[in-house]
């Protein structure tokens, strides 16, 4: 009787929903200032705009690698004064999840954890570059995803 009692609940942990980081580190990072030494001469009214992009693929069973791209530029009188491109990376031990948490999980969940990692890389290479500190706005990643879904949902309905 014990023995069923085990395998009863050996087979509930196994359907446990388990999430653990595994990694957090920076795969690519890339600055650049193509207009220095002129860039500091000027009066600095900076238009910043940021690109982020976020993905998710397993590199093991159950292991999967998310990878958050941001690109930022900053251009001052219709120059560009920098770019900085990172690709701040996790991975992420889930395990116990249906299709669409688990994608949930890739594409809302991990780059919440990560983009903290990325807005400190990015605010540290401006700052070594010689430009005031940038501090990037939290990211809702919970809409981006929703906003994700939603068109996907629109396209196959054409």
């Amino acid at each position: 009787m014990s023995d069923t009692k085990e395998s009863k609940e050996q087979s509930n942990e196994n359907t446990e929903p388990h999430f653990s980081i595994e990694k957090i580190y920076l795969k690519d990072v890339s600055f650049e200032s193509p207009d220095a030494p002129a860039v500091f001469t000027d009066n600095w009214e900076p238009e910043i705009n940021m690109e982020l992009n976020s993905q998710g693929q397993p590199i093991d069973k159950n292991v999967y690698e998310v990878e958050l791209s941001i690109t930022v530029t900053a251009k001052n009188k219709d120059k560009t004064s920098f770019l900085v491109e990172i690709k701040q990376c996790g991975i992420f031990s889930i395990s116990g999840m249906e299709d669409a948490n688990l994608n949930g999980m890739l594409g809302s969940f991990c780059p919440n954890i990560l983009f903290p990692y990325a807005r400190e890389a990015i605010s540290d290479l401006v700052t070594k570059g010689g430009f005031p500190q940038l501090l990037l706005a939290p990211v809702n990643f919970d809409a981006i995803y929703a906003q994700h879904l939603q068109n996907n949902k629109d396209e196959t309905l054409n």
